[in-house]
Parts: structure tokens; sequence; C-alpha cells
């Protein structure tokens, strides 16, 4: 763990990313140091395993695990930061993911097993890598030296424009505008590729519509028509049981109509009434029986109609099984079994022919719509304009005096706003274009500009656009390649000047000009051990500093001189130890 010497804050605490935990990955079998607020410092010999650092960071934000990365013999591989995020209103993302909200330490953890197992976790609830990678990228921004390569982008371009303009709810709105435009456009083609197929189709889907039109469908029809079939076909069966019934109800068993079982139970009804003033009990149940012959009565009247209504009629017979056989060709013909879905299928032919008929009204009303719909994303594009202008003039002001004070003298710095098709960004298209001389034609700045221009150019887009981006931590990763002395210098002001805007910085750096002028400085090593080779990171006292200076200025054997000069660029910038 490194040493615990730590930068004084105004109001006394460590604030952004606070403490890294790293176990078991490559060449680093445990480290746990805690980091400050304000600009800090990474030095170390090429190959000491600042990358492997930054590797592992960058895990945090939802980058592709590999095997390869776990510490040969080990169980698995964990990274795990600390976060004080107080200060950066995140509590939307933690609601909107179900995830505990601590302000003061949010943890990302990351877990990878041998078998190339990853899991996520933010504040210990598990999380997938996407949502990892969605918080990550608003903790922390690397800028690394491919990273430069954005410069040949015309959306990073853009967006740092959209940035300066602090336009986010404008452009918020045109975004929703523009994806109503899409859809709508959207709609207008799939009615026109619809009406198109139709049309090709339309005598069949008349002929296939008369055939269900001229078959009077109706709900439950089939049903009905299959049980009155049934009922012709059993119509003597039928007549033979009700004429039965009636026999039993209104005949004795001798064939007589005197003592019928209706007749016999009203009389069993009236001796039940005769006694009833001289045996109440059966009072009850004469009323019983007297409802059962009314009952009976009146189901031998409907069996008598019945059986004198019924008849077979071969007529309707032939009517009702070819209606039937009617339905069940075209249900076999529309692959259906039901004449419910036959009538589906008839008002979707309707529908499609009414399409055809009404297509051309139809098709305006839509464009219409989608006149509509594009003028409104063409105001609110023209309003983007507008604002991108502005900003694109302050940035052509501040960039050239950026670019001067690191060592361009002669830096021209210009952007091209040209209009194009509206996307869903707007219709602009912007290209960042630079000159380092006054006889040199301004040129697309990643196609002219060299290496150590292209750093410098990057460091100031940064520096300009860290105070409208709320990002706790940024990692600048060799950002100095190809400069040197007073220019170093100049880009370590610039990047102290970010970290002043209550954020925390952290440069990892090859130059002692810039190693110097951090508030915090850590080094990183190889150890060697009984288990081989292991990298290592801790924080420098001041004397430490001293020593670590003056070999990044002379090399490997340090020099009284080199010890003077450390001393005097650390006394230049004055860091404050407790």
């Amino acid at each position: 763990m490194g040493q615990d010497k730590r930068i004084i804050t105004t109001d006394g605490t460590i604030k952004m990313l606070k403490q890294l935990y790293i176990n078991n990955f490559t060449l680093i079998d445990t480290l746990d140091i805690k980091l400050n607020q304000g600009f800090s410092v990474i030095t170390g010999e090429t190959g000491a395993g600042k990358s492997i650092i930054l590797g592992a960071i960058n895990l945090l934000l939802g980058q592709r695990a590999d095997t390869k990365c776990i510490k040969q013999n080990t169980r698995k591989c964990v990274i795990e930061a600390h976060f004080d995020i107080s200060r950066y209103g995140m509590e939307d993302f933690f609601n909107s993911n179900g995830i505990d909200y601590d302000a003061d330490d949010c943890i990302l953890r990351r877990e990878i097993s041998p078998t190339g197992k990853s899991r996520g976790f933010i504040n210990d609830t598990p999380v997938p890598l996407s949502a990892m990678k969605t918080l990550g990228t608003q903790l922390i921004d690397i800028h690394s030296q491919h990273q430069n390569l954005l410069l040949n982008e015309e959306n990073f371009q853009l967006n740092v424009i959209d940035i300066i303009a602090d336009d986010k709810a404008l452009l918020a709105e045109y975004k929703e505008r523009f994806a109503e435009l899409k859809s709508v456009r959207k709609e207008v083609q799939r009615m026109r590729d619809e009406i198109e197929e139709n049309k090709k189709n339309e005598d069949f889907i008349r002929f296939q519509l008369n055939e269900l039109t001229e078959a009077g469908l109706q709900p439950d029809m089939q049903e009905e028509l299959e049980r009155e079939s049934d009922m012709l076909s059993h119509v003597e069966e039928i007549k033979t049981a009700l004429y039965n019934v009636e026999n039993i109800l209104s005949t004795d068993s001798s064939g007589t109509n005197d003592s019928g079982i209706t007749d016999r139970l009203k009389e069993a009804v009236r001796s039940l009434e005769n006694i009833s003033d001289i045996y109440p009990e059966t009072k009850t149940l004469a009323e019983r029986m007297e409802s059962c012959y009314i009952e009976l009565k009146d189901i031998l009247q409907e069996v008598s109609s019945d059986a004198a209504d019924i008849e077979f009629d071969p007529q309707r017979m032939e009517q009702v099984n070819a209606t039937l056989d009617k339905i069940y060709t075209l249900q076999h013909k529309h692959n259906v079994t039901t004449v419910n879905e036959l009538l589906a299928l008839q008002t979707d032919m309707e529908e499609k022919l009414r399409h055809i008929d009404n297509s051309d009204e139809e098709v305006a009303a839509m464009q219409e719509r989608e006149k509509k719909v594009a003028d409104e994303c063409n105001a609110l594009a023209k309003k983007l304009t507008a604002i991108r202008t502005k900003a694109a003039k302050t940035i052509e002001k501040e960039m050239p005096e950026r670019l001067i004070a690191l060592g361009i003298p002669k830096a021209r710095f210009t952007v091209n706003i040209e209009n194009k098709e509206l996307g869903a960004d707007g219709h602009d298209r912007v290209a960042f274009m630079f000159s380092a001389n006054t006889n040199t034609a301004m040129q697309p700045v990643a196609q002219v500009a060299s290496g150590g221009e292209i750093a410098r150019v990057m460091l100031s887009l940064k520096a300009m656009i860290s105070g409208a981006v709320k990002l706790p931590t940024i990692i600048f990763d060799e950002i100095d390649t190809g400069v040197s002395g007073k220019i170093a210098e100049k880009m370590a002001d610039i990047m102290q000047g970010i970290a002043h805007a209550e954020r925390q910085v952290i440069s990892i750096t090859h130059l002692p000009q810039i190693a110097a002028k951090g508030s915090t400085h850590y080094k990183v090593y190889k150890e060697e051990g009984e288990n081989g080779t292991t990298s290592r990171m801790r924080q420098l006292s001041a004397e430490e500093r001293v020593k670590e200076i003056a070999q990044m200025l002379s090399g490997s054997e340090i020099t009284e001189a080199a010890v003077c000069n450390a001393k005097e660029l650390l006394k230049q910038n004055k860091p404050l130890f407790l």
C-alpha cells in the first residue's frame, strides 16, 4: 500500500478517484493506493507497469477482458475503485438502475476468473458491463496518444463545438424531432410499398373479397348451421323420441288417455289437499307436488308442439349443407378453421382495397405530416447552426492563443461549418482547420499537424471543454509526447488549471518539467521477488521526488547538477505536503 501523504485541499477532504485496488492483474499482485485531488503525476521507467495500471482502470470502464491479463496461478483478478461523486448529481443513474446511491463512496469493481468469466459491480450490486461503462465514462476520461486520432473524426469535432455551445437541451429536442421524422419517413415508405404491392394484386384481392362477401358470413353461423344440419339428418329419430315422451306423460300403460302421469299427478295433489285440514303435514307436500304438476304439464305442451312442428325439409337440408360446403371450401382455401377468421380476412381485404382506393389521399396526408416535422427539424437545425457558429468563433479566438502559449507562435485555427443533409445531429458538417505557419495553407488539423502539435491541440481542446463537462477525473497518458522544456511546463500549467476547477487530473509523464508540477507524485516500478517480477506503485515523499526528477533529468546516474535542477523545478511549483 502506498504512503499516506496527501495534498491539503481547501476543505481537507479527498475528492473524485479516492482509492484504487488491483489484485492479480498481469504483473501486479496487489496494489492498494489512495489518490488525491488536484494535479497528480505518475512516473516510471518504460515497461515498469504504467500501462498496466491504465489497463486495469479501463476494465472498470467496461473494456473487454482478456484471460491473459490474469496473473498466473491465481484464482481471479479484481480491480476496484472508490469515488467521491458528491458534487456531480448522479442520483438518477443509480435510481434508474436499482443501485444504492452513496455519494461519498461510490465503488466500481470488476472481477475476472481464469476461465474468462467477467462480473461487474457498482456499490456491491451486480450490473452488466454496459452499466459500468455508462457510469465509468462519466467518472473518468482517459486521454492517451491514440485518442489524438479522434481529430480525424467529424463527430468528435462536432461534439467539442456542442460542449462549448452548451446546446444540450436544444440538441436533445432536435434529436427527438429527428427521430420522429425518421419514423414518419419510414411509415410513408411502408405505405407506398404496401399500396404498390396491393395494386399488383388488386384484381385477385377483389375476386377473393367477392367470394367471401357472397357467402354472407356471420359470426358463429358455422356452429348454428352444423347443429341444424345434424338435426335435419335425424328428424325421424327426434320425432319418435318426442312422441314417446308425450305418450308417457299423457296416457297410462293401457294406452287410454284417461289416466296419464299428469292427470294422475293432479289427482294425487287433490288427495293431499283433501286431508290437509286434518293432517297439516300434507299441505307442504301438496304444494311441492302442485309445482311438479305445473312443470310436467308445461313440458308436455312443449313436447307436443315440437313433435307436431318438426318435419323433414329436404330443400332446407340441401340449402344448409350447400352453405356449409361453401364455408368449408373457403376455410380450406384460406388455411383457416373458423368463420371468424374468414371475416377477419374479409375485413383485411376491404381495408387493403380502401387503401388502394384512397391511396393518393392517405399518402398525401402522411407526406404533409412529414413536411411539417421536417420543417420543425430544419428550424431546430438552424438554431443549432447559429449556436454552433457562435461557439466556433470562441474556439477560433481561444485556440490560437492557447497554441501560441504552447510554442506554436504562428498558429492559426479555424472551424469550418458546412451545410449537409439533415442527420441525427443536425445539418452541420464540421472541420477543424489548422496551420502552424503563416505561409502554409489551412488544412484539416489531423492532416497537417505533427505529433507534438496534435498533442498540444488536443490538450488545448480538453482544457477548453473541461469547464463545460462534469467529469471528476481526467487522466493524460503521455500527452507530452513530442514536446520538451518550456513547452512541457506550459502543458503542465494547463493541466494544473484544469485540476484547479475542482477536478482531479492525473498525468502519466516522462518529462521532469511536468512531473515537478504535480501536487502529488506517484512512481511505478518493478520489483523482483520469489515469485518473479511484480509492478508496484507508491506515493513519493518530498525527498524521493527530488531524486526521481533528478533521475529523469540526468538518466541512471544522478548528478549534483540534476539534483539542484530538480529542487529548482519543485521550488517553482511549491507542492504542499502533510
